[in-house]
This record gives C-alpha cells, sequence and structure tokens, in this order.
C-alpha cells in the first residue's frame, strides 16, 4: 500500500518536532534552575553583607543603651543627694552623711570636693564591709558677706561633693591611690549639692543633721579608745605571766652570749 506524499511529510515533521522539542525542554528547566540557584545565591550574599553592615551599629547602639542605664548603686547614702550646713559666715561649720554599704562584697568609698581649700571630710575615704554603716562628717568654712543684701545670695552654694565606690578584696586595705590604680572600676555613687539652714529656724532637715553629728562624734570616741587588751592577766603588784615571752627572752640571752663569746 502506497503512503501518499502529504503523509509522509507530517510524519517527517512529527519525528522532528519530537526530536527537537526534549533537547529544548531539558535546557529550558535548566537555564530556569540556574537563574533561581544564581538569584538565591545573590539574595543570600545582599542578606549577609546587610547583617554585616548593620552589626557594629547595632553593636553601638547596644553599647549606648547600657551606658545610658543607672549605675547599680553599692553605698546606701542618708542624706542621698544634699549636704545640709548650719548658715553661719565667718565659721567652720559641719554636715554629716550616713554611708551604708547595701552590696554584697566589702565596698571602698572616697570623696572629693570642688572646694578643697575650703572644706574636707573625716573620714575622707574608707572600706565598708557588707552592711556595714558609718557617719562621715564634711567640714566647710563659711565665707562671710560683705554686706546684708548678700546674705541671701551666700544661702546658694555652689560647692559639690562627689562619692565614688570600688569593689576591694578581702586582702586590700584603703589608700586614695586605688581609685587610680583602678579607675576603669569606679563608679560615681552621688554628687552631692550643700544646702544652707538657717540656724535660729528649726525645722526637720536641721534636727536630723544635729542627730547624725551627735552620732558621728559617738563614733569618733568610740574609734578612739584602745583596743581591748587580750594579752596576759597581770596579776598582784604587776607580775605577768607569759611564760612564751619568759622562753624566748632565755633564748635571746643565749643567742646573744653565743655571738659575744666568737
Amino acid at each position: 500500500m502506497a503512503v501518499s506524499t502529504n503523509d509522509q511529510k507530517s510524519m517527517a515533521e512529527v519525528k522532528v518536532w519530537s526530536l527537537c522539542r526534549l533537547p529544548f525542554w531539558h535546557s529550558s528547566n535548566a537555564a530556569a534552575a540556574a537563574a533561581t540557584a544564581a538569584a538565591d545565591s545573590t539574595s543570600s550574599q545582599q542578606q549577609n553583607q546587610l547583617v554585616a553592615d548593620h552589626q557594629p551599629s547595632s553593636i553601638k547602639v547596644a553599647s549606648v543603651a547600657k551606658s545610658l542605664l543607672p549605675t547599680r548603686r553599692r553605698l546606701g547614702l542618708d542624706p542621698p543627694n544634699k549636704l545640709y550646713f548650719p548658715y553661719e559666715p565667718g565659721k567652720q561649720v559641719k554636715s554629716a552623711i550616713r554611708i551604708k554599704n547595701i552590696s554584697k562584697t566589702r565596698v571602698a568609698f572616697k570623696f572629693q570636693t570642688t572646694a578643697p581649700k575650703s572644706c574636707y571630710m573625716r573620714p575622707p575615704g574608707g572600706i565598708l564591709a557588707p552592711d556595714e554603716t558609718l557617719i562621715a562628717t564634711v567640714f566647710k568654712f563659711v565665707e562671710p558677706p560683705e554686706n546684708n543684701n548678700e546674705k541671701l545670695d551666700g544661702l546658694k552654694c555652689r560647692v559639690k561633693f562627689k562619692i565614688m565606690s570600688l569593689k576591694v578584696k578581702e586582702d586590700i586595705d584603703y589608700v586614695p591611690e586605688l581609685f587610680d590604680e583602678q579607675r576603669d572600676q569606679v563608679a560615681i555613687e552621688q554628687i552631692l549639692r550643700v544646702i544652707f539652714l538657717e540656724p535660729d529656724r528649726p525645722c526637720p532637715a536641721l534636727e536630723k543633721l544635729n542627730r547624725q553629728l551627735a552620732e558621728a562624734e559617738a563614733e569618733l570616741e568610740v574609734r578612739k579608745k584602745p583596743p581591748e587588751d587580750k594579752g596576759p592577766r597581770i596579776f598582784g603588784e604587776g607580775l605577768v605571766i607569759d611564760e612564751w615571752k619568759e622562753r624566748r627572752e632565755r633564748y635571746l640571752a643565749r643567742q646573744q652570749v653565743g655571738v659575744d663569746s666568737v
């Protein structure tokens, strides 16, 4: 049976189309996949670059935010932010502030003032154990006004005091140089403003000041007392019973005799 020319032509076109269609289909899929992979890679690189670009700024923001956070207090102060002085021109007046270690470690504290020539503190610094308290006394000379009109201006004092703190170890004794050697660890606890009070006008602040000054004097007297003698007891007319001391003296005497004989 003969096949017509038209049928032969149709079959040839079908074969050619079948042969050509498959490679083009696969190449299109491969190209699409490659394009997708390239796009994903570019997107990933851009994302990483974006993270890298924003990382330093985020660190800066974190550090700035940390610096703005309130410093954790190591000391409790009473009064918390003022020093009250009686206004007595031409005299040296006193103020007082109670300092308590509210942390769980030993803390050193130190006073500073903007007027070191006319002010001083007792004690100017020290070390407090956890929960230990002391009352510091602050002395200031009040300049007399040149005329009565300056009296009210004299009540407005620009002198300020700063109290700083520093954590210290058990085996460290207080020296002012600690705050220079460990400057990075020093915290400013409070800036204290000076407030003058009229001594002839009773008020709660003045009454509290007088109580604290009396407590500070009592504490000072206790510190001045010599420590209790825990050494050998004395009996009769002053006989010291100290066998170890006697043995040591005899030993030193024998040593001295040996040296002299040589």
